[in-house]
């Protein structure tokens, strides 16, 4: 056993830290929290009962089902962000449409709270892209050596001197207009 090896010597806490990190930078975490946060408050406040000293002031509505549909969804909405990264689009902007929907159903989306916790949150899931995994600077492939490169968009074409049309789809850099928009 070596002095430097310290796989096994590690406190399983701090194992534990490392690999949540490592989890929790690979999926939209901190949107799935937000939805999932918001569907608590929008679910609670139309079955709250407030008690101001003698006086209890139900909070009953007759959103109060709805309430509790759009609450659960938001829950799983939060939960599927964090487990199925591919709905992160899907959740997003059904956590916002949810969101904006509580609004008049569950006495102003949980009196703001849960609202604003499903816009920003829906907000992050769409917008959050994965990390690039860092690539080795020194290694090159053999193939990319040996191939040539293309032209670019605004410079000659090999035959005859001429300018191609600025959208770099020339025959000389081998992409002829395939997968173009036009």
């Amino acid at each position: 056993m070596s002095a430097e090896s310290t796989g096994q010597n590690e406190h399983y806490l701090r194992v534990f830290r490392r690999r949540f990190r490592t989890w929790r930078g690979t999926r939209p975490f901190w949107a799935g929290l937000f939805v999932l946060l918001s569907g608590f408050p929008i679910m609670y406040f139309p079955y709250a009962d407030l008690q101001i000293g003698h006086l209890t002031l139900a909070m009953a509505t007759t959103g109060g089902a709805g309430s509790l549909i759009i609450g659960v969804l938001l829950m799983v909405l939060g939960v599927s962000l964090w487990f199925q990264r591919h709905v992160q689009t899907f959740a997003g902007v059904a956590a916002i449409l949810l969101a904006l929907v509580s609004i008049p159903v569950s006495n102003l989306g949980g009196f703001v709270i849960g609202f604003l916790l499903a816009m920003v949150g829906g907000a992050m899931a769409v917008s959050w892209a994965p990390g690039k995994a860092e690539q080795p600077d020194a290694v090159t492939r053999k193939d990319d050596a040996d191939a040539p490169e293309p032209a670019a968009a605004g410079a000659t074409n090999g035959a005859g001197g001429e300018f191609d049309d600025l959208s770099g789809t020339t025959p000389t850099n081998g992409t002829n207009g395939r997968h173009s928009a036009g």
